[in-house]
């Protein structure tokens, strides 16, 4: 398949499914690991502050390497990056099954988060490439693909180890494998900026400009946004177990958080291209602190329902900071979007060993509290973002 620059209005959508479809496959395999933690507990004997570590080194491997790939994929036309990064990710995670200790399971989970990191900034830069005039919308449909996933592998993976136990999570690689073949088919190759002759510093202050400012706004929301969804997609799991819901309960409270992200998030792109992306940004983040409040004390069944009002809240926001930054910062796309999704989401992750440590001290549930009221800090430097259309 042959790729060319998209300059009219007209959107490519057989290019947006299939580089969907990679954000799906990466982000279904990796989304294994947070609903299994109360599994891996009690196989492993891990303490919180164990979970924090491992969390925190999968999220900060995403700070370290997406900011990396993101401007080398700015520069060279190549599907090495996600191609490399969606094998490892398909294919490491699911032998976090048969890990036989902390180490091992740690090693296992770094190695498929280094892969999610590194098609993430590629794909996400392709997409304005094929979006016309929707690029809102589109890359809404391409971040739907990893909420999806992020919804769906959590009811996937406690139904198998439930039903067949951890030791067969290796045989989930094949539809990974399936994925992977059709996507070096249809994958076009990613078109660079060609701004290597400029070196690193150079090409950021050629790509960012008078524009940093902004982009530093956007991204300290999106990484304060990372701390407080982090927070709860890592510990309520832990916090759910503890309060007697079963692990296939777990799994479905966390889909359900998930799931509601891929309806906010489409709708949060839609709304966007027909107004404003600052406006749609400010109300879901002034929602996000008591939609969290009520996640976390509803009692019984009704947690289901906290569940999708707060993951409606606390996702919405996602696509709209990665089509901000790229539409303030063009000539960058990977890199920008890798700033906004890797490195805010794997900055804000990289605190879950402190996060993990203050539980084990204070308690969970008042951490989880606390953290529900860090998005209403965020509505001040929202207030000051550029108008985006």
């Amino acid at each position: 398949m042959t790729q060319h620059k998209s300059y009219d209005n007209t959107v490519n959508y057989g290019i947006i499914f299939v580089l969907t479809l990679v954000h799906f496959t990466g982000d279904f395999y990796s989304s294994f690991f947070t609903p299994l933690l109360p599994a891996f507990v009690d196989k492993l004997g891990l303490t919180l502050a164990q979970v924090g570590l491992i969390t925190g080194m999968v999220r900060f491997l995403s700070f370290i390497v997406q900011p990396v790939i993101g401007y080398l994929a700015d520069r060279y036309e190549t599907r090495s990056f996600i191609f490399a990064g969606l094998f490892l990710a398909f294919f490491f995670i699911p032998f976090s099954g048969i890990a036989p200790n902390f180490w091992t399971l740690l090693i296992v989970l770094c190695l498929g988060s280094i892969g999610s990191s590194m098609f993430h900034p590629s794909t996400t830069g392709m997409v304005p490439l094929y979006s016309g005039n929707r690029a809102g919308f589109c890359l809404s449909i391409y971040n739907t693909g990893g909420t999806f996933a992020f919804a769906l592998g959590p009811v996937f993976i406690t139904w198998y180890v439930a039903g067949f136990g951890l030791e067969q999570m290796p045989y989930t690689i094949a539809f990974g494998a399936i994925a992977f073949i059709f996507c070096i088919k249809y994958l076009p190759v990613p078109v660079s900026e060609n701004l290597s002759h400029l070196g690193f510093f150079g090409s950021l202050k050629e790509t960012l400009g008078k524009v940093y400012k902004s982009i530093f706004l956007i991204w300290l929301v999106m990484v304060l946004r990372a701390v407080t969804g982090q927070t709860f997609m890592t510990f309520m799991p832990i916090y759910l177990t503890d309060k007697g819901h079963s692990l296939v309960s777990v799994g479905l409270i966390v889909s359900l958080f998930i799931l509601a992200g891929t309806f906010s998030g489409l709708l949060a792109g839609y709304l966007a291209d027909k107004t404003d992306f600052k406006k749609i940004f400010f109300v879901s983040h002034a929602f996000m602190a008591p939609a969290l409040i009520l996640y976390l004390y509803l009692p019984g069944p009704f947690v289901y329902l906290g569940s999708f009002v707060a993951g409606f809240s606390v996702l919405a926001s996602l696509p709209l900071g990665v089509v901000m930054a790229q539409k303030l910062a063009p000539k960058s796309r990977a890199m920008v979007s890798s700033l906004m999704m890797g490195f805010a989401y794997g900055l804000g992750g990289a605190v879950s060993p402190l996060v993990g440590k203050l539980a084990d001290i204070y308690g969970l549930e008042n951490i989880l509290f606390y953290s529900a009221f860090i998005p209403i800090v965020t509505l001040l430097p929202i207030m000051r973002f550029p108008k985006v259309n």
